[in-house]
């Protein structure tokens, strides 16, 4: 019988879509150190981040739990846009993503400690930027700060004028979607 559910992360985002979502859960920030040398896209990376960041938290697990991994990704033209290292790479993220379309995606891994199963699924969610001007995106990076971001950008902070459009889960946009979470979690 598995009793706690835990998140993996320090990420405050994560946290509070999950407490919203009525889920019930303990924190434990995974030791995990993200591999960020690979910048060629694709779902068997993001998802093997998260399972690494969920699995990297079993052995500090005392009662039988389900372990949550998850790692966000922006890709813009087959890319994986990080997080800024400073300002300057700040700014030019969001001058690559000026006018375009690119695409969010969230990998969650659920792992139970005691049996060692895993669940993995995959949300992608699409995000199309406004031609944003120099004074814009300075004026973002001084005032939102997105160095710990996905490519630069948080969705839910966002000023007026920035997004154009975005198709798919917002909260997959912003962590973690707290649906394809639940359905993961029906499953154990």
């Amino acid at each position: 019988m598995v009793g706690k559910i835990i998140l993996a992360s320090s990420s405050p985002r994560r946290a509070d879509i999950l407490r919203k979502a009525k889920l019930e859960i303990g924190i434990m920030p995974s030791p995990y150190v993200e591999d960020h040398t690979t910048t060629a896209f694709s779902y068997e990376f993001i998802e093997n981040l998260a399972y690494n960041k969920a699995k990297a938290v079993v052995p500090s697990v005392k009662e039988p739990s389900l372990i949550i991994g998850a790692d966000t990704v922006v890709v813009l033209d087959g890319q994986i846009l990080g997080k800024p290292h400073n300002r300057e790479n700040a700014f030019k993220m969001l001058k690559m993503l000026s006018g375009k379309t690119h695409f969010v995606v969230t990998s969650i891994a659920v792992i139970n400690s005691e049996t060692s199963e895993c669940k993995i699924n995959s949300t992608t969610s699409y995000v199309t930027f406004e031609d944003l001007t120099d004074k814009q995106i300075n004026f973002y990076i001084e005032n939102f700060k997105p160095f710990d971001k996905a490519g630069s950008y948080g969705i839910q902070e966002m000023p007026e004028g920035y997004i154009r459009t975005y198709t798919g889960d917002l909260e997959n946009i912003i962590g973690i979607s707290s649906k394809s979470l639940s359905e993961l979690l029906e499953q154990f």
